[in-house]
């Protein structure tokens, strides 16, 4: 093989490398979309040609897995899916791309029993205070759920002071999952991360006088080598055709005007 021929060969290989780089994307993403991303992400990959690396971790808090922690930590990621008013933050702290949100799905809390155990009725808003008062003891996340049931949900109530001393947050992992192993009895968090944990059962949604909304959203991050291709990908996750996978894994479907509107929470 002559020098010319070596030369262009090795230009070839080159720009396929750099190809193959430009067709992978790291999303960073919180729990509350997760099981939907899960069963969406494959399809993508295989119609699109990329290669998805995910990362997951909470949208908030201190701990090292948290999405905003990683991020300042210098983890790279083209795109991140999390709660609405999370990505807020980020966004004002300089970490988005400008307009590149994308509003994704909402998400209700509701909560779960271990499998076996009688079910409890939280229908309404006296079965909801009177199944607190009488649980042994009480999960809720370390997100923005759980944030609504230890600073708000108790409250309203009236049974702040009584139920204080039982009720625990849990931290990295899932609510249902501690309910599962037999260290809470009743454990509350957004259905979609209810639902996929094995072990327990769903008892419902919170009653709509009690209920809390959570946004899900997503965005290019500002660091983003492939920003067309993370586009297309949030366009993709929004889309009308993949609204079906979206619902069945619990979460809702954003509806036109709060998507215009950006809605981080609607209760």
């Amino acid at each position: 093989m002559g020098k010319t021929s070596r030369c262009l060969s090795l230009a070839a290989l080159f720009f396929l490398s750099a190809g193959a780089q430009a067709q992978e994307l790291t999303i960073m993403i919180s729990g509350g979309f997760n099981a939907a991303w899960q069963k969406l992400a494959p399809r993508f990959a295989a119609q699109e040609g990329y290669k998805v690396v995910t990362v997951t971790g909470p949208s908030m808090g201190n701990s090292a897995q948290a999405i905003p922690t990683r991020l300042a930590h210098g983890e790279k990621a083209d795109v991140v899916i999390m709660v609405g008013d999370a990505l807020t933050k980020l966004d004002k702290a300089g970490w988005i791309l400008k307009d590149s949100r994308v509003e994704l799905a909402d998400s209700t809390v509701g909560a779960v029993v271990r499998k076996g155990d009688a079910p409890v009725d939280i229908s309404t808003e006296e079965a909801l205070r009177s199944a607190l008062l009488k649980a042994r003891s009480i999960a809720y996340s370390d997100s923005a759920s759980g944030r609504y049931v230890s600073g708000q949900l108790f409250e309203k109530l009236g049974i702040k002071n009584e139920v204080q001393n039982k009720a625990h947050q849990i931290e990295r992992v899932p609510v249902a999952s501690m309910v599962a192993d037999g260290k809470y009895q009743l454990g509350f968090q957004q259905v979609s991360e209810l639902r996929p944990v094995s072990g327990v059962t769903f008892i419902g949604e919170l009653p709509a006088s009690m209920q809390y909304t959570t946004r899900f959203a997503g965005a290019v991050t500002k660091t983003s080598a492939h920003r067309q291709e993370a586009q297309k990908l949030l366009q993709y996750l929004s889309s009308a055709a993949v609204q079906p996978t979206v619902q069945a894994t619990g979460l809702k479907t954003v509806k036109a005007s709060q998507a215009a509107k950006q809605a981080d929470t609607v209760q």
